[in-house]
């Protein structure tokens, strides 16, 4: 062989170096997942995954929580890949062994949804267990700890609870103590109506509207007495009573949560939850249309002021933490997460009034105040290992358009022309534009704080690693 053709050779070796880096050779045979576990163990694994999934979704996780959820305890046990379905009311998981044996399937139904942010918490925990090295017996003897743990607080205890938000909106638009007594019972009467409801099974959207007509007529009758001139109630705003127990009511819609599923791309779980916040919005304003209605039947009316009550700056800040407190306690939250949004119900607080005193409108400064909220909780909550769908919802709660969903429904009651319809459904497109403004900041603020908390965990892990 002469030079030319070594030469030849030479390039043609350097060609097909260059091609085998770019160019996979179909020649090559396929590679294939050699099974690690048996049939017997996947099946257990795959069960505990799918019960920890169903237990995170009804106590308040995004879908897309779940999903990692049910991922990461099947890889800790070498079952993978795997694949996850979840929706509103059912949790569907596939694992295939190989390409050429039939898959492996378990779907679970989804009970409806009872907020524990405290069980949610330990089943966060629980994961973390597991991809530590915790063995397969012991994570099922701690799943069923955790899920047969009782709520956290006893039920007289979350009454209270739920009677100190309405406390906390009277105290934000500067109600006078004794106004703030009658719409703490208010609210706890509702309350109590709405458990006995709960145990003989109605549905939520009665107990809604049940609910709401008991608290318009706590309103009524506070009207009613300062009509008659008894002293304490004449020109007492009744108004607030139905706004505090309409924050109440609404304290429970899952906006934040809907708003993350979207984002996650999670469509159906997101309508399943737009949907429940519709029917409980339209419970309650069919509650308050209806006492309405049956007051002005019996010749009272119940006064509503032409601006937006509110108190002072420290009654204000006051009455947001106190909200976000009540619900967090509400939702059975440990006292890390009450205490953590309490802080963040501040900061909703901040936001807010930036943007009213900016001019930007309601609808704007509600989304600037869960904007910021949204963004900040997620990034604390994972480092003091409480859930961040937590505190985001109990924190913005104080941003709910309770008094001016209850004045567009006054005004539709009251209205006696075409004109005063017009401004009471007007009213009530701005109190919807305030909760769509809710969504759209909390979805900006995950959006936005996701990959933030996700650096600044990456860089804790490698300046760990270089110690």
């Amino acid at each position: 062989m002469g030079a030319r053709d070594r030469m030849i050779e030479r390039r043609r070796g350097i060609v097909d170096r260059i091609l085998g880096v770019v160019r996979a050779d179909p020649e090559l045979p396929h590679t294939e997942m050699l099974m690690v576990v048996d049939r017997e163990m996947a099946l257990r694994v795959l069960d505990l995954a799918v019960r920890v999934a169903e237990s995170m979704l009804t106590t308040g996780a995004s879908a897309n929580d779940v999903t990692l959820a049910c991922t990461r305890i099947a890889s800790a046990y070498g079952v993978r890949p795997l694949h996850v379905d979840v929706t509103y009311n059912s949790i569907t998981i596939s694992w295939q062994r190989t390409v050429d044996r039939e898959p492996t399937t378990l779907l679970r139904v989804v009970r409806a949804p009872v907020p524990d942010h405290a069980k949610l918490q330990r089943l966060q925990a629980l994961l973390v267990d597991i991809e530590a090295g915790l063995s397969l017996e012991a994570a099922l003897a701690q799943f069923d700890r955790i899920r047969r743990t009782a709520f956290t607080y006893r039920p007289v205890l979350v009454v209270a609870a739920q009677g100190l938000v309405t406390v906390g909106v009277c105290i934000f638009m500067g109600a006078s103590w004794l106004l703030t007594i009658i719409a703490f019972v208010a609210a706890v009467l509702a309350a109590v109506t709405q458990r006995g409801m709960a145990r003989i099974r109605v549905p939520f959207f009665f107990s809604q509207v049940i609910g709401a007509l008991v608290v318009t007529a706590a309103a009524a009758a506070t009207a009613a007495a300062g009509d008659l001139g008894i002293g304490p109630f004449v020109e007492m705003r009744a108004s607030l009573i139905v706004a505090g127990s309409i924050v109440l009511m609404l304290s429970g819609m899952s906006v934040v949560a809907a708003a993350q599923d979207a984002i996650d791309g999670f469509s159906l779980t997101a309508q399943g939850r737009v949907m429940e916040i519709v029917l409980s919005t339209v419970g309650v304003a069919a509650g308050v249309l209806g006492g309405l209605h049956l007051a002005s039947l019996a010749g009272i009316a119940i006064p509503i002021a032409t601006a937006f009550p509110l108190g002072a700056v420290w009654q204000q800040v006051v009455g947001s933490v106190l909200i976000a407190v009540a619900v967090a306690a509400v939702f059975g939250s440990t006292l890390r997460t009450m205490l953590l949004s309490a802080a963040l119900g501040a900061l909703a607080w901040f936001g807010w009034s930036l943007g009213i005193a900016a001019g930007l409108g309601a609808p704007v400064s509600s989304a600037l105040g869960a904007l910021v909220t949204s963004f900040a909780g997620i990034l604390v909550a994972h480092r003091l290992h409480v859930p961040s769908i937590a505190v985001t919802t109990a924190a913005i709660v104080p941003l709910v358009p309770g008094y001016a969903v209850f004045s567009g429904l006054v005004a539709l009651v009251d209205s006696e022309s075409t004109a005063s319809l017009v401004a009471g459904v007007v009213q009530l497109a701005g109190a919807a534009a305030i909760g769509l403004a809710l969504a759209a900041g909390a979805s900006l603020g995950l959006l936005g704080g996701a990959p933030v908390r996700d650096r600044v965990e990456s860089v804790v892990r490698g300046r760990a690693r270089l110690r």
